[in-house]
Parts: C-alpha cells; sequence; structure tokens
C-alpha cells in the first residue's frame, strides 16, 4: 500500500510538472510568435507613416516647384509652425526663401534634389523631421526647394503601447487557457489509471485471499498427518489435498483466462459450434449432479463461430451460478434470429437487484457477503462469462426471470 501510495504521489507530480512544462512551452511559443509579431508591426507602421510624410512633403516641394518654373513667387508659409518648414536655396546653397518659422535660418539639411533624409531636429523643434528636397529650373535660375515635416509617430506609439499591456494579457489568457486544457486531458487518463490500479489492487487481494484458503487446508492437514501420523486416515488426506488443489488449479486457470482478457490475448479457436448441443449436455450434468427441476423445453438449435471450449464454458458458469442460486428450478433457453443467438439462463431464486445487475459482472464480486467460499463460488464466474462473451463479439445482461429469480441473457453472432 505505501508503494502504491507513492507510486500514485509520482504520478501526480509527473502529472503537475507536465501541466507546467506544456504551459510554459505553449506561452513561450505563442510569446516568440507575438513578439516577433508586434515587432513586425511596428515596424511596418513606422515605414507607413514614413512613407506618409514623405510623400506629403514631396507633394508640397513639387507644388513650390511649378509656381518657381512658371515665374512666379510661390507661397511658403506652412500649416503648424511646430511640424513643417520650406525652404528654397540657391545653386550656392543659400536660402532665399523660406516659410516664416524658420526666416533667417540657415539651410536645414543638405540633400541632393530628388532625394529624402530623416534628421534628428530643426531650428522650430527638437524631434525627427523628413526632408525631401526637389530641384526647380526657373527664370531666375536654379533652385533647390526643401521641404521638411515633423516624423513623429504617435500611432505606433500608441500601437506600441497597446502591445506593452496586450501581449502580457494575451499570454496569460495563453497560459491559463492551456493549463486548463492540459488538466482536463490528464485527469481523466490520472483517473484510469488510478481505477485500474485500485482494481489491480483488489485483484491482487482477492486472489491472494482465495488461494490462501485451500493452501491453508492443504498445509493443516498435512502438519496433523506428519504431527499424529497414527490418526491420519490416508484416503480422507490425499481427497482433500486433491479437492483443494483442484480448487487451486481452476482459480489460477481463471485468473490466467482474466489476465489473457486484460491484454486482448484470449486465443479463440473459432469453428461451427451448435450452442443447443451444448446447452443439453450442461443441463443434463446439472440434473444428475442436483436435485433441481431443470427445464430444456425452450432450447432450439442455435449455431455460432467460435470456440466450443470457451462456449461451453460460458455455459457451465451459467448453469452453476443459476443452480447456486435456485430454490428449485433451473431453466434454459435457446433461439436464433435474425442473425443471432440468444440464450437465457433463469432460477427461481432472490434474483439480482436493479442496482447491483451493473456490477455483478465484476471480478471476486459476491452480493451476498454471508456466503461461505463453497456457497458462493470465488467470485470469478460472472467475470469469466462477461469476457468471453465480449471476445466473441456478443453481450450479456442480468434482468428478472419469469420464474422469479435471475435470467442471464446472452446474445452472440450467428454462424453463417
Amino acid at each position: 500500500m505505501e508503494a502504491d501510495a507513492r507510486l500514485w504521489t509520482r504520478l501526480r507530480a509527473i502529472s503537475t510538472s507536465m501541466r507546467w512544462r506544456v504551459t510554459l512551452a505553449a506561452v513561450a511559443v505563442v510569446g516568440v510568435a507575438l513578439l516577433a509579431g508586434s515587432v513586425a508591426m511596428l515596424a511596418f507602421l513606422h515605414r507607413e507613416h514614413d512613407d506618409r510624410i514623405r510623400a506629403a512633403a514631396r507633394l508640397r516641394a513639387e507644388e513650390i516647384v511649378a509656381v518657381l518654373e512658371a515665374g512666379d513667387t510661390p507661397p511658403l508659409a506652412v500649416e503648424d509652425d511646430e511640424d513643417a518648414l520650406i525652404q528654397v536655396l540657391d545653386r550656392a546653397g543659400k536660402v532665399v526663401m523660406s516659410s516664416p518659422n524658420v526666416a533667417g535660418r540657415p539651410a536645414v539639411a543638405a540633400v541632393e534634389a530628388g532625394e529624402a533624409s530623416r534628421i534628428a531636429g530643426t531650428p522650430i523643434e527638437d524631434e525627427p523631421f523628413i526632408v525631401v528636397a526637389e530641384a526647380a529650373r526657373a527664370p531666375g535660375g536654379r533652385f533647390t526647394v526643401l521641404v521638411a515635416r515633423s516624423a513623429k509617430d504617435e500611432s505606433t506609439g500608441d500601437a506600441a503601447d497597446l502591445l506593452k499591456w496586450g501581449v502580457p494579457l494575451v499570454l496569460l489568457v495563453v497560459g491559463a487557457t492551456t493549463w486548463r486544457a492540459v488538466d482536463r486531458a490528464l485527469t481523466p487518463a490520472l483517473d484510469r489509471l488510478e481505477v485500474a490500479q485500485t482494481r489491480q489492487r483488489r485483484f491482487v487481494g482477492d486472489a491472494s485471499h482465495e488461494l490462501r484458503s485451500p493452501l491453508a487446508a492443504v498445509r493443516q492437514h498435512a502438519e496433523v498427518a506428519l504431527t499424529h501420523p497414527e490418526r491420519t486416515d490416508t484416503a480422507r488426506l490425499a481427497r482433500t489435498v486433491l479437492d483443494e488443489s483442484t480448487r487451486m488449479q481452476r482459480l489460477v486457470e481463471d485468473l490466467l483466462l482474466l489476465a489473457r482478457a486484460d491484454e486482448g490475448t484470449i486465443a479463440l479457436h473459432r469453428a461451427p459450434v451448435d450452442v443447443d448441443d451444448v446447452v443439453f449436455e450442461v443441463a443434463g450434468a446439472l440434473r444428475r449432479s442436483s436435485a433441481l427441476q431443470v427445464d430444456t423445453t425452450g432450447v432450439s438449435a442455435g449455431r455460432v463461430a467460435g470456440d466450443e471450449s470457451q462456449l461451453r464454458r460460458v455455459v457451465q458458469n451459467l448453469a452453476d451460478n443459476a443452480a447456486r442460486h435456485a430454490r428449485s428450478r433451473v431453466a434454459f433457453t435457446l433461439a436464433e434470429a435474425t442473425g443471432r443467438t440468444r440464450l437465457c439462463v433463469d432460477d427461481d431464486g432472490a434474483g439480482v437487484p436493479e442496482a447491483d445487475r451493473q456490477r455483478i459482472f465484476e471480478r471476486f464480486l459476491r452480493l451476498d457477503d454471508a456466503r461461505t467460499r463453497d456457497a458462493g463460488g470465488n467470485g470469478l464466474g460472472l467475470a469469466i462469462v462477461g469476457e468471453i462473451v465480449a471476445a466473441h463479439g456478443g453481450t450479456v445482461t442480468v434482468g428478472a426471470s419469469p420464474l422469479g429469480g435471475a435470467r442471464f441473457e446472452v446474445v452472440l453472432p450467428s454462424s453463417a
């Protein structure tokens, strides 16, 4: 039990560690993707903003060039004294005309005609500006028109502020969602492992208990025979050892079959089986070995493709179960219809409570705890019936019998 507790604690620790690893991995992947996407988006927005500023400045410069080349004096006023400026330079680079906000100021930048440049600041504002230069061939000579516009990017800054808060929030949501999703995915698996582990512990404990009883009986009789040989009846000792060893052999065979069923490796030697012949044989043996009334009038022909020895075991286990609980009567019915063979085994005993009908095929289950081992069997017969029937592609259920007790119904695919 202590080892099982340690194992379960380890499984839980592994589960928590796995949730952390998966969650952190998801957050890291999404974080890198969001960071890369954010950088790319901000770079795109910044480039788009600069392109718009550059295009607007170039358009204003081309308007001024057109006026100069027409021999007129262009208007050089700007809409906002802090966001734009205009200068007209002669061939020597001297400012000959300018917008009022930079009157008397030297050229803000040395930019070749047809080019654009970003500068760190201007006389009107200590912040980045984009300067565009265009050449003008006016009647009075050649000139260079400089138009500078503020490159301050408030929209990109707003987007950056939004991402600064949005990205962590998204990562938090991703982390919480991933943790919850992984937890929901792992919890059923861990629950199934816990159920399987509990079932295995109970199975091993029950098997040990069942094996301990015949072993104790054999040992007890052997010790008496060794201690008091003069009181030992050899024939009685041999019968006891034979009976208990037979019981152990049957239990071990049952356990091996159930182990193979758990592994999905029940070996079936399929061949056409006349189930009615099997039923008549088992019913006849029950008549000879008990005082029960055994009714087989409802048995008609029925053939399935299966393993005869395993199907015989199904019928025998159901017959033994019915005989163990019947007061005076057991009835077998067998019929074939619509591609199915249906076997029913009825008894007139106390029946199976409706609440227990789903779990009666569990291993080592005895609904009557007061029964002795001899009266109640080892609790594996019906579990074996369920496994063999399932291996043949059939179903087995229990319900109320017309005789007043329990009815076990087996439905198997009929043989073609």
